[in-house]
This record gives structure tokens, C-alpha cells and sequence, in this order.
């Protein structure tokens, strides 16, 4: 009997601590890159070409709004993306809720002739799952401006003229 409590403990810890990763088509995939060359960013940069909306999520017991879950969530939206050909991804959000709890308790109780004790106890843990949401981008590398024409030593634009020599001041 207690064996199997103890694997439908471990079951359901297991259980919790897996999360998945989705994501919705809205451009073209690119060939997968490794998940570090994917850059995050919080604002969009001036040029980048969308490939697709990411979900991610990671289940919690003991710190929901902790660095790691967050870290996690991170981890599993930049693999996603690399899956996808995407070198970036703007981050759009993060939810934290609660999905579940596991509770445990246990009695005990002693009597005898003239008296009679009973003892409880009991615990609970919350799972909790953080979610975060971006959107997957491929930004091109940035280019150098074209080279300037053979023979010519500026950018082609207006002549400058040289500044009017200042006059001396007049009698007055």
C-alpha cells in the first residue's frame, strides 16, 4: 500500500514538472540554428521578418515567480524558435497561476481505560505554471552601406562651399 502511494506521489511530481512548447505559423521557417545564437528582445528592432507566435511554460512547487521558472520559460521559447530558423524573439508576456496542489496528512490516535488522544498533521504544496508568450523573428545581419563609385573620394551629395571670410567691423 505504501508502495503505491509513493509512485503515485512520484508520478504526479513528474508529472508536474513537465511543460510544453507550441507555436503558431504566421511566415516562412527558416533551417535550425542552435538555441544560443537566439537574441531576446523586449522592443522590436527596426527590421526583422516574422515567422511565428510562441507559448512556452514551466511548472513550479516551490518558488512560481522565482528566477528559475522564468529561466526556464526563456529556455524553452529560444529552443522553439532556433527549431524554426528564428534568430530573435520579442517577448510579449508573462502569466503565473496556479494549476493544482498536492496535499498530504497523517493521524494517529492512542486510547486507553479514563482517556483518549488524537494527533493530526498535515501539508499542501501548490504547482504553479508560468507562461510566456513572443513572437519568433528572423532579423538580418546588418549590411555596410555600398561601397563609393571607383574614382570618387566622397559620397556622392551637395558641393560644401566654404564659410564667407568675416569682414572687419564697421566705424560706427
Amino acid at each position: 500500500m505504501i508502495t503505491r502511494r509513493i509512485l503515485f506521489a512520484c508520478t504526479v511530481l513528474l508529472a508536474a514538472c513537465a511543460a510544453p512548447s507550441s507555436h503558431v505559423m504566421v511566415g516562412t521557417a527558416r533551417a535550425p540554428i542552435p538555441p544560443e545564437q537566439v537574441k531576446i528582445y523586449s522592443e522590436p528592432p527596426p527590421f526583422f521578418e516574422e515567422i511565428a507566435i510562441l507559448s512556452a511554460s514551466s511548472k513550479s512547487m516551490l518558488n512560481p515567480a522565482g528566477q528559475p521558472a522564468f529561466d526556464k520559460v526563456i529556455e524553452r521559447l529560444k529552443t522553439e524558435a532556433a527549431q524554426l530558423g528564428a534568430n530573435g524573439i520579442i517577448l510579449e508576456g508573462f502569466m503565473d497561476r496556479q494549476t493544482g496542489s498536492i496535499g498530504a496528512g497523517m493521524g494517529s490516535t492512542s486510547y486507553s481505560r479514563g482517556s483518549a488522544v488524537g494527533v493530526g498533521g498535515g501539508g499542501s504544496l501548490g504547482i504553479y505554471k508560468k507562461t510566456g508568450q513572443g513572437r519568433a523573428i528572423y532579423v538580418p545581419p546588418f549590411t555596410q552601406p555600398p561601397p563609393a563609385p571607383p574614382g570618387s573620394a566622397a559620397p556622392p551629395g551637395p558641393p560644401v562651399s566654404p564659410a564667407p571670410a568675416a569682414s572687419p567691423p564697421s566705424p560706427g
